[in-house]
């Protein structure tokens, strides 16, 4: 039998506080979720408030470290002094209702405090209506003469569509699901009717297993008196020669179907017209829009300088609400203050230290996103003055990280889901990391611009004769970079672009 041995050990172990989480949270938002956050912490908060102040960017210049990068923003003041004796941020002769003892101990923290009122020269950012795909599909599905249970299979077959609108799941899972869930009993052709007739709804080939079903069912819903024959060759094509087609082998197709070179173009022609992901063309894929408000502003001033600049529009400036302060003085200086007194003070500081916090992250967050961005703003100074992407230099994490004395992971949460407004158009502030790629004179250039030179190679090459990724990393070479056939065949891919047989026209 093996002894049990008991022992005392000690161990370091670093965690993160409260606060610092807190920090952590708000510095990967981008700007448009940072402005719930904050609705969310004033409605949970009593004690929590926005300022009436809008002396914002006069009164809280942060972060301007280099006479190169000026910048305006919102408050991110270091200081220490305490926000329960920041005398500005209190109104002058603003009467408000008494807060009594009851109020406060009978706070909900899941019922709303306060509205937040929009200022009234605030842009509101329009919300597109739209329908899904399933909603459209569904609607579809009533018109059509089914029987309860065929809308039921119906049914469980448009919520399993993926997102390219292929059905992906066998028919038996079907089968199964409508036994075990709806106590429905049905056989697999019941399942296969329903599904052909779905394939014939708007988008033409939604709910196909294949890319080849995909394809036939929309040529087969195009067919007519005027084109039945071209249809007919274009059917047997993605039937009988599917595979011939897929690898390109256009010799073969030519001459199984005895037709000329000119014709297989016209056919071809047919059949990368029609639509390999028909989930993609739904109501709701077409008239989405999205939204994107930039972080940061970089713009040009005199003598080619750069201006960093937060937006700020939507993080309002907080402040803690003086009515609760006094009354916590009162109350703590009262010498015959009863039980429920004493819980009202513990009650009034947790939610004080609690808004301070909140608000001292805020500042953290913003003193963090400038100085990051000052730094890539430093780095890729000539992109910024000429927006010629050739300028961008070879830039990683690590790279902005030491230059600010921080974490990478803090830079990775800035970069995260950011974007910045420039002279040339909004990107996202991951557009400017890249990694480098050295030259035959030993300095190293970006990978983009390599991407740029490969795309402009497979865009001029020869589509009968496509370029091999060993011929490109050869062409590469000599316009001096230093890139393997590998590296081609990455960048290539990260492009979307296929290889040099199925680039291969006739």
């Amino acid at each position: 039998m093996k002894s049990i041995k008991q022992g005392l050990y000690q161990t370091q172990q670093q965690k993160l506080s409260p606060q610092q989480i807190q920090f952590v949270k708000l510095l990967q938002l981008p700007v448009t979720e940072l402005e719930d956050r904050i609705r969310q912490e004033l409605d949970d908060n009593m004690t929590l408030e926005m300022s009436e102040s809008e002396t914002e960017a006069d009164n809280n210049e942060v972060m301007d470290n280099t006479d190169m990068f000026p910048v305006t923003t919102n408050p991110t003041d270091d200081s220490s002094e305490s926000e329960l004796s920041d005398e500005e941020n209190i109104p002058e002769n603003n009467e408000k209702e008494e807060i009594s003892l009851e109020e406060i101990m009978s706070y909900d923290d899941t019922e709303s405090y306060k509205t937040i009122q929009d200022d009234e020269d605030r842009d509101e950012i329009p919300i597109p209506q739209y329908q899904t795909l399933i909603e459209d599909l569904q609607q579809q599905v009533n018109l059509l003469p089914f029987t309860d249970t065929q809308k039921q299979i119906a049914e469980l077959i448009i919520g399993s569509l993926e997102d390219d609108g292929y059905l992906k799941i066998p028919l038996e899972t079907i089968q199964d699901d409508l036994d075990f869930k709806k106590n429905i009993k049905v056989s697999i052709s019941e399942i296969e009717y329903v599904l052909e007739k779905i394939r014939y709804l708007d988008p033409v080939g939604i709910a196909s297993r294949n890319l080849q079903e995909c394809l036939t069912t929309q040529l087969k819903a195009k067919r007519s008196s005027k084109n039945a024959q071209d249809v007919d060759m274009c059917l047997k094509i993605l039937t009988d020669l599917f595979d011939e087609f897929t690898k390109k082998h256009y010799d073969k197709i030519i001459k199984k179907l005895h037709i000329t070179e000119d014709k297989l173009k016209e056919l071809i022609k047919i059949i990368t017209s029609l639509n390999p992901k028909p989930g993609d063309t739904s109501t709701a894929a077409s008239i989405r829009t999205d939204y994107i408000i930039p972080d940061f502003t970089v713009t040009i001033v005199d003598d080619n300088k750069l201006q960093v600049t937060l937006n700020s529009k939507n993080t309002p400036e907080l402040r803690i609400n003086r009515e609760y302060q006094e009354i916590l003085r009162d109350y703590e200086n009262n010498p015959k203050a009863t039980q429920a007194m004493k819980d009202t003070i513990a009650l009034i500081k947790s939610k004080i230290e609690s808004a301070k916090w909140f608000i001292d992250a805020i500042k953290q967050r913003q003193n963090t996103l400038l100085l990051t961005m000052n730094c890539i703003a430093d780095i890729q100074k000539d992109y910024f003055l000429t927006g010629d992407e050739s300028k961008l230099k070879p830039m990683v994490l690590k790279d902005v990280a030491d230059k600010i004395g921080m974490d990478i992971s803090t830079v990775s949460r800035v970069a995260n889901s950011k974007y910045v407004e420039t002279d040339f158009g909004t990107f996202p502030l991951k557009h400017f990391f890249s990694e480098g790629i050295a030259t035959e004179t030993g300095e190293e250039v970006s990978n983009k611009e390599v991407k740029r030179a490969l795309k402009e190679l497979i865009d001029n090459e020869d589509k009968h004769n496509p370029i091999s990724d060993d011929e490109l990393s050869q062409m590469l070479q000599d316009r001096g970079y230093q890139i393997a056939r590998r590296t081609v065949a990455k960048y290539r891919e990260q492009l979307g672009i296929p290889v040099a047989r199925l680039r291969k026209t006739i």
